[in-house]
């Protein structure tokens, strides 16, 4: 089976790589085997890559993805995925909240022909807490 230098390994996934030894020092990576001191990995380390990748853009922080590659003792990888998946979905609607609320405010502020601050912050603060502002 063809093996590959940390080189072949960042080029082909398109990272740098620091990244991958970094990956490796938190344990999301295997340690690869080493011949005269260079790392050598199986082609199969571009599929975890990918499977990171991936991870990073749901919003996957580090320490969540050593939980979905290492486990908690014999929880099947797709039982931990899901757990994940579904605390993190929670976390995306409560930004996808902040963001409509930050949107609603800034709005507001545009439609302010206030001359001072007092009057604008009643004028701002009066929209946005109205009801029929969702």
């Amino acid at each position: 089976m063809e093996e590959l230098t940390i080189s072949q390994v960042a080029q082909r996934a398109g990272i740098r790589t620091s990244a991958i030894r970094y990956y490796e020092s938190v344990n999301i990576l295997p340690t690869p085997r080493r011949i005269n001191g260079r790392r050598r990995y199986d082609a199969s380390i571009l599929d975890r890559l990918s499977f990171i990748q991936i991870a990073q853009q749901a919003g996957f922080t580090v320490a969540e993805m050593q939980v979905i590659f290492n486990g908690l003792g014999d929880t099947p990888l797709s039982q931990r995925w899901q757990t994940l998946a579904h605390k993190k979905l929670a976390e995306v609607d409560a930004l996808i909240n902040r963001a409509h609320g930050m949107k609603r405010l800034l709005e507001e502020g545009l439609r302010c022909g206030c001359l001072d601050l007092a009057d604008c912050i009643d004028c701002v603060v009066a929209n946005c807490q109205s009801p029929n502002n969702n």
